[in-house]
């Protein structure tokens, strides 16, 4: 019974941690992309719309996303989506994007906001770093009652 005290905040620990590397795996790909100097007109082709959530009395998140292409300097031919554009960018608008040169398909629609993507980036990371010492907190405490709980039960 004890071991489940441990097992399960091990568990939302190593989430957190996924979610954690997402965060940043996202926020290097940007930063990439801004950083690179390489430019491209695009061409918005699709925009559409994800809902998530169960709707009735709990909310409803919407999340648009935008899909795009654009010419390379060497002549290759990108498409790539990105979540969270504009609302204000349609079908058919030309956007310029940001991409490196190693990985094209990594582009972004973005315009370089480099103080707003750490900031963003810095307060999702201490969200979900609540979560991991919340998690070893309860393990502290769960070992702490069970270790003095054994001493109260010996003859």
């Amino acid at each position: 019974m004890e071991v489940l005290f441990y097992i399960v905040p091990t568990l939302v620990i190593a989430v957190v941690s996924f979610a954690g590397v997402a965060v940043i795996r996202r926020s290097v790909r940007v930063s990439r992309a801004w950083n690179s100097g390489l430019t491209a007109e695009a061409r918005c082709l699709r925009t559409y719309t994800t809902t998530s959530g169960g709707g009735g009395d709990s909310s409803v998140s919407t999340t648009l996303h935008h899909v795009y292409e654009f010419t390379t300097r060497d002549g290759r031919g990108v498409r790539f989506e990105e979540r969270g554009g504009p609302g204000t960018t349609l079908e058919g608008d030309i956007v310029t994007v940001h991409y490196p040169a190693d990985r094209p398909e990594h582009a972004t629609a973005r315009p370089p906001a480099r103080g707003r993507l750490l900031a963003g980036t810095g307060c999702l990371l201490a969200f979900l770093g609540t979560f991991v010492l919340f998690a070893l907190g309860f393990m502290a405490v769960a070992y702490a009652m069970f270790s003095t709980a054994g001493e109260f039960l010996r003859p």
